[in-house]
């Protein structure tokens, strides 16, 4: 997709983006420049000072198709709160144009690979869209016939990344994790057809997805692809990995209802909705306390009508046992071409297939979460969405990796990921989605993604996207990433850099582009004209170089030992040059003045 405009038209505005706030992403000469001279891709790099509000065009654009995708994922598992329609979701008013790119079959001879799409959203009304190419159709997405139109209108996903503490811009995508779970749980409890991979389009991968991202990677992709893990961190090739399934996990009796049969749901006791399903059973414990406990893995491995991803995963690994002691299926693979080809069959040659499963599947994690902090959280503003949710210990997950040992260049022994930086973990992340969603026609929103790379890293990764999402045929990634780092905009035109202000008294939000030709642009000059920083030293050394400059003007010194005391104290810079020569230009006019 192409981003084109966004305007925020509701009345109190979102978080810092006043209301007749509006951004173009794209004018319409640089529209048809891009569309006539395509040069492959390019993020747009978001800038400006801590608090400026870059994290809120982000979040704009999360909450917008947040509202869009709980109209088109299946009503039957929205829960009550979402399905609501006279709800109003923040903005409460909007629009948002962007270019699509359709599927073949849909573009007609004399109309353009790309088509224009225009949502709106009224305070109080309805979502509609108006698409310019098929100008009849003008409607609006709450009619169950129009929806799979609107599929094809919207991007393939929306895939939100943070490597900080940007809550606002998780919120939506942990709702939407919630009615993915929902949706799953439902399916395994009546054991319904189920796809294998999340209906909803908007996934926020964290950390939690970090193990699965890199091990989908590194099981698929080819030596050519995988070029900046090896690199930059020094991955040679994946060797072992465990995967451990709780057969049987503890149910609350209030848990129980979803397994009662749906006509007699109202009416069934306890007792008979455990003796109704051969995957429950009731234990007695010590205090004589009755509790209830599923048979997980019989659901998982359910029958014709599942996904049957744990059947799967069984097909393609090295060793399978039984664990009494901890409850648990144990899944060990040895990675070998072997090992790679039998996942290639099983998940339909993708990686996506496969991640897409292990969304799945960790996703049951949630199990533990109860209504209602579910429906606290559907309805949350939050900023803190990550303490509201509990973080089981990893005995009691449902799904977990463990023992994932690579190879990696200079090291003797297979390393385990747990035993790689910060930055690597970062790096080998953000590549990683990338690399998993290239034949996808999505939008990347990524906050910050390099805040723990190191400055070589750092100049890198612009180039490191391109690696990853070039040569994608017929999809077109949209990506916005803000950072704090001068290199990604010395790797990006001006008008893919967008500088973001806020005004001290009213605290709206402004966005410009620089006035200069970014691409190419010494770190230095970006420095100063787009971060307003001027010295290009630490804050304290240039305390000591003032202090410095102030004794040299007293007048006071012999000018041979201040200098030899400036190289002593500080390292090169532009500003201990500066200094100096100003030391040493003075000598001639100190010269005359003796001399008369």
């Amino acid at each position: 997709m192409k981003l084109l405009r966004l305007k925020i038209t509701d009345p109190d505005g979102f978080r810092s983006l006043p209301c007749g706030f509006e951004h173009l992403f794209r004018t319409e000469w640089s529209l048809q420049d891009e569309l006539a001279y395509p040069e492959g891709f390019a993020p747009f790099v978001c800038a400006g000072p801590n608090g400026s509000g870059k994290s809120n065009l982000l979040e704009a654009l999360a909450a917008i198709f947040f509202q869009l995708e709980i109209l088109r994922v299946r009503r039957s598992f929205l829960p009550d709160v979402l399905q609501n329609t006279d709800q109003d979701f923040s903005p409460v008013a909007f629009e948002l144009d962007y270019l699509i790119r359709l599927p073949l079959e849909y573009i007609r001879p004399d109309s353009p690979v790309w088509s224009k799409v225009c949502l709106t959203k009224q305070a109080g009304g309805k979502i509609t869209f108006y698409w310019e190419d098929w100008p009849d159709f003008n409607t609006d997405i709450y009619s169950d016939q129009s929806i799979h139109l609107v599929d094809l209108l919207a991007p393939q996903y929306v895939l939100g990344y943070s490597s900080g503490e940007n809550e606002i811009l998780s919120l939506p995508f942990f709702k939407l994790r919630f009615v993915q779970f929902d949706e799953y749980w439902n399916a395994l409890t009546r054991q319904l057809s189920y796809p294998g991979h999340p209906e909803t389009r908007l996934a926020y991968l964290d950390s939690g997805f970090s193990q699965a991202i890199l091990l989908c990677n590194l099981l698929f992709q080819d030596e050519a692809t995988l070029k900046p893990f090896r690199e930059d961190v020094g991955i040679e090739a994946l060797r072992e990995f465990r995967i451990i399934i709780q057969r049987s996990i503890p149910l609350a009796p209030e848990q129980l209802a979803a397994f009662a049969s749906e006509d007699q749901n109202q009416h069934q006791s306890l007792d008979d909705i455990v003796r109704s399903n051969s995957a429950l059973r009731e234990e007695i414990d010590e205090l004589g306390i009755a509790r209830y406990r599923l048979n997980l893995l019989k659901l998982l491995e359910g029958d014709e009508k599942s996904s049957l991803m744990v059947n799967a995963l069984k097909r393609c690994a090295t060793l399978i046992y039984e664990d009494d002691v901890t409850d648990s299926l144990i899944l060990d693979y040895w990675v070998n071409d072997a090992t790679k080809e039998a996942f290639r069959e099983n998940f339909d040659g993708s990686p996506l297939t496969l991640f897409q499963a292990f969304q799945v599947l960790l996703t049951l994690n949630l199990y533990s979460v109860s209504d209602a902090l579910k429906a606290d959280l559907y309805r949350s503003t939050s900023h803190y969405v990550s303490e509201t949710v509990p973080t089981l210990a990893s005995d009691q997950r449902i799904m977990r990796f463990k023992f994932v040992r690579f190879s990696k260049q200079g090291v003797a022994q297979p390393m385990m990921l747990k035993e790689l930086s910060d930055g690597e973990h970062q790096l080998l992340h953000s590549l990683g989605l990338c690399l998993l969603f290239r034949n996808t026609n999505s939008l990347f929103l990524l906050d910050e993604p390099e805040t723990h790379f190191n400055p070589d890293w750092r100049a890198n990764f612009i180039t490191r996207l391109r690696q990853c999402l070039s040569d994608t045929g017929d999809n077109e990634q949209e990506m916005l990433i803000t950072t704090h780092t001068p290199f990604l905009i010395s790797d990006s035109k001006p008008e893919k850099v967008l500088v973001f202000a806020k005004d001290k008294d009213s605290g709206a939000v402004s966005i410009s582009h620089p006035d200069y030709n970014t691409l190419g642009a010494s770190i230095n000059k970006i420095t100063m004209n787009t971060f307003d920083k001027r010295e290009t030293i630490g804050g304290h050394a240039q305390v000591l170089l003032e202090a410095l400059r102030a004794r040299f003007e007293q007048g006071n010194e012999d000018k041979e030992s201040l200098i030899t005391e400036i190289h002593q104290q500080l390292g090169d810079s532009v500003e201990k040059l500066l200094l100096i020569k100003a030391i040493l230009d003075s000598d001639p006019q100190d010269n005359g003045e003796e001399q008369g």
